[in-house]
């Protein structure tokens, strides 16, 4: 309910150190090629469609480098059989020449540019087609021809997935499983059987599903039901289709109540709606969206009990928790979700004003002790155990550590003492180890957004911080389930006119950046945090609450304009007027609709930041809440160095973060895409 507050903290000097290296590398490479260049005598290319609709498509690359070790960089080419666009790719640069079928794939960081001797480096896109998509030909990896002939190697047998693929149910009861293949069907479908072998006493409902174009990605929920009883049973349910590989679920009988993770606790599973959202949201003509589940802030120590304050409400922690108790109850045996955001370090959001804390920047100890501990105590109640709390530990802290330090040119004290003092990275050690104990709790880190942290500068480093606090104060990195992106903040899920490259990276709007979009930034995040030994399986959020851009403003195809700025401006969904403004922003709109495993390696798009509610004053309001006035949320203030010293496009009459904002909500509601 506060706004992501550090939004689009890109340096100007990055964006120029990085055109004095690109000068200098035009410079060296009029030579000789490097070395690294001529070690691929061998590499075999496996080219897997991921998704197919509408006049879109997506594919994963697998390069298996089969010759020496490639160190200092490398690049693949490949072309297009039938008319295809690269629309973006993760997590290298992809290029793609107007008018040409070739594609240029090449490393673009330290982190990505060695493939070892017999190691193999996946890399993603997506791409828009006017027709039937075809199998590029003539792959090469540093010139050299792969797979023998330089065409794409046979790719492999598709295959059937389920999540969760293990699953626990009480006698009585019953849970869910969702099944989706691995590569789309074709036109007359796939029809997927299940068969069961062990115990009679659980049953699966559907047993045959057809996959078409329509659902095979996002998948069919297969529930399975036990008999009551008192003893364990335990049957395997294989679902096999022709050309398909197979899977296998596993379902357990137990007497006692379910507990545990899953992979992802958002597939199968209700999620909660919070009363008081739903009031405000219905009182002001948000009826059609007043059910959505949204996040319950713990912004301080009081709201932990319930304070009455326009933030939080009446309702504390634990009634929260015993409401989503009687949502699951009323949910029969689907599983219940709840979101809680962990929103209170000392020295909290060290780069803004607007959402500043209550614990000052030494006071670590009290925010273990009257907060974390507090917060725990109440999760660990038997009461909650069926419930999977997802927490969205602390926005707006770690990446500060990075970007907004005295070094940059957005730099400020406070976060040169927040880093000095490891306030925020022994804070979130410490929550992370402490709710990390709780078996049925799901963490997951928030990762800012690519209009953050997503130049090349930022990227890699961030995720280092965030490796180094998750094995902080005690914690392990098997305490984080996963990352979040773009709360609180509005910037585009996909922008489906834009490619990015290294013609389009120059533009004013991209600035250099390696990404223009939350959907891909997330995928190639995610990527880069299983690189730095996060769990292979960790899982990814996005928060859509208020990046729909639709309305009258939103284009609805790519501008020709010869002028790159104006052909980018036209183009793009995101209206700002900088990625840097993150504050009420005025032309934005709900987003996609929260739902799970909307895409790969993405365990759902969910609404962290409650619509309606302020990212904060839009003039100075004297408060009880240590929430400061931050020039960023006046729609006269000119700007600073965070946002390229432009105008902030807020919206004026805006209360105190997290307080209700009626015009902001209506705008939402209007440009809500996809439409209301």
């Amino acid at each position: 309910m506060f706004c992501s507050s550090v939004s689009n903290r890109e340096l100007i000097a990055p964006a120029r150190v990085f055109r004095w290296l690109f000068v200098i590398l035009l410079v060296c490479c009029s030579g000789a090629i490097p070395k690294a260049f001529a070690q691929a005598a061998g590499c075999q290319v496996t080219y897997t469609k991921s998704w197919e609709g509408g006049n879109g498509f997506g594919a994963n690359i697998a390069i298996l480098n089969t010759g020496p070790a490639i160190a200092n960089g490398w690049t693949l080419q490949f072309s297009f059989t039938n008319g295809e666009r690269i629309q973006n790719g993760w997590p290298v640069n992809f290029s793609q020449p107007a008018g040409s079928a070739q594609v240029t794939v090449s490393s673009n960081a330290s982190w990505n540019q060695s493939i070892g001797s017999g190691a193999t480096f996946t890399a993603g896109f997506n791409g828009i087609s006017t027709g039937t998509t075809g199998t590029p030909t003539g792959f090469t990896l540093n010139g050299t021809a792969c797979n023998g002939d330089g065409g794409p190697g046979p790719g492999p047998t598709p295959s059937i997935s389920a999540t969760p693929s293990s699953l626990t149910v009480a006698g009585g009861a019953s849970v869910t499983s969702n099944l989706r293949l691995s590569a789309a069907p074709t036109s007359s479908g796939v029809t997927v059987a299940l068969t069961r072998s062990g115990s009679t006493a659980i049953t699966a409902s559907p047993t045959s599903i057809t996959f078409n174009s329509s659902n095979w990605q996002s998948g069919v929920n297969v529930t399975f039901s036990a008999a009551a009883g008192t003893t364990s049973a335990t049957s395997t349910f294989t679902a096999a289709a022709s050309g398909y590989n197979s899977a296998t679920i596993s379902v357990a009988r137990s007497t006692g109540p379910v507990t545990g993770r899953v992979d992802n606790p958002y597939v199968g599973a209700g999620v909660y709606n919070n009363p008081q959202w739903r009031a405000n949201a219905a009182a002001h003509g948000g009826s059609a969206i007043a059910m959505q589940p949204t996040g319950v802030w713990m912004d301080r120590i009081s709201a932990i009990t319930g304070n009455n304050s326009p933030t939080t409400g009446t309702m504390g922690l634990a009634d929260h928790l015993d409401e989503a108790v009687a949502q699951d109850q009323a949910n029969g045996s689907t599983p219940m979700v709840i979101q809680i955001v962990i929103y209170n370090l000392p020295g909290r959001d060290c780069a803004a004003l607007a959402s500043n804390g209550e614990l000052g920047p030494n006071d670590l100890p009290r925010y273990k002790a009257e907060y974390v501990d507090v917060i725990a105590g109440i999760l660990r109640r038997p009461a909650y155990a069926n419930l999977r709390i997802v927490l969205i530990i602390e926005i707006d802290s770690l990446p500060n550590l990075v970007t907004n330090v005295t070094s940059r040119p957005t730099g400020t004290a406070m976060c040169d003492t927040m880093l000095q003092n490891r306030g925020y990275v022994d804070g979130v050690g410490y929550a992370l180890a402490t709710f990390g104990a709780i078996p049925n709790v799901y963490n997951y880190v928030d990762a800012g957004h690519h209009g953050w942290l997503g130049w090349d500068t930022n990227f890699g480093p961030s995720v280092d911080i965030m490796r180094t606090a998750a094995t902080a104060s005690g914690s392990t990195l098997a305490n984080v389930h996963g990352f979040i992106t773009n709360t609180a903040n509005t910037s585009a899920l996909q922008e489906p006119y834009i490619t990015v490259d290294n013609t389009t990276r120059p533009s004013t709007w991209i600035d250099w950046n390696q990404f223009n979009d939350e959907l891909t930034y997330a995928q190639a995040f995610r990527q880069r945090a299983v690189q730095a030994g996060f769990d292979a399986n960790i899982g990814m959020l996005i928060d859509t609450s208020r990046n729909g851009w639709g309305g009258p403003n939103r284009p609805t195809g790519p501008s020709n304009a010869s002028d790159l700025n104006t052909r980018i401006d036209a183009s793009r969904i995101d209206r700002r007027i900088h990625k840097g403004n993150w504050c009420n922003p005025s032309g934005a709109g709900l987003g996609e609709r929260p739902r799970a495993a909307p895409a790969p390696g993405i365990d759902a798009y969910v609404w962290i930041k409650p619509p309606g509610e302020s990212d904060g004053a839009s003039r100075e309001i004297p408060n009880d809440e240590g929430k400061g006035f931050d020039r960023m949320c006046d729609p006269t203030y000119g700007g600073n160095p965070r946002n390229n010293n432009n105008m902030t496009g807020a919206k004026p009459n805006a209360p105190l973060s997290g307080h209700w904002f009626p015009e902001q909500f209506q705008e939402l509601l209007q440009n809500a895409y996809p439409p209301l």
